[in-house]
């Protein structure tokens, strides 16, 4: 029995860092300082993902339901660089990744993962923005389709520096 929960448990292990690690080959850099060059070459904005990839829950199921997707990829590969800053517990990194990481948690107040932010290309923050749908505000079953709809529109409002709808005020 301990054999098969062994092995159970490298399989596990080896399959969610095959995937942490397959999206940092993905058009997702992991070095700060070649996503600020790129993306002031390119005049975009930085998309800093900070993640726990192989053991936060909400950082997979970010990346399952929104950043791996079709449409977010389009949307990315034409206005953003990609920038992931991982916290693995069983994925191995460069010491300099670490210390990197670690710095830039610290520099920009990261308390939580997953935490994203939209950088300028010289690392001044536009907007940070933490992964919840709105259907967990009012308790409900959340669906991919939301979530995706709930990260683009904070996106949104980040970049436009505007909600999409703007409430009357009552006279």
């Amino acid at each position: 029995m301990k054999r098969i929960l062994t092995i159970a448990a490298a399989i596990l292990t080896l399959s969610t860092v095959a995937v942490s690690t397959a999206r940092a080959g993905e058009g997702w850099l992991t070095d700060f300082e070649k996503a600020k060059k790129q993306a002031k070459a390119e005049k975009k904005l930085i998309l800093a993902d900070f993640s726990g990839s192989d053991w936060c829950g909400w950082c997979i199921r970010l990346d399952k339901e929104v950043l791996s997707k079709k449409e977010f990829k389009e949307y990315a590969k034409k206005h953003l660089v990609l920038l992931l800053l991982d916290f693995p517990r069983g994925k191995k990194q460069t010491a300099a990744i670490k210390k990197q990481n670690a710095e830039l948690a610290k520099k920009y107040g990261i308390r939580g993962f997953p935490t994203i932010l939209i950088l300028k290309p010289d690392g001044t923050v536009v907007g940070k923005l933490a992964y919840l749908a709105p259907e967990v505000l009012d308790r409900r079953e959340t669906t991919p389709s939301a979530d995706l709809f709930a990260v683009g529109l904070l996106l949104f409002e980040m970049l436009a520096g505007q909600a999409l709808q703007q409430s009357a005020s009552p006279q």
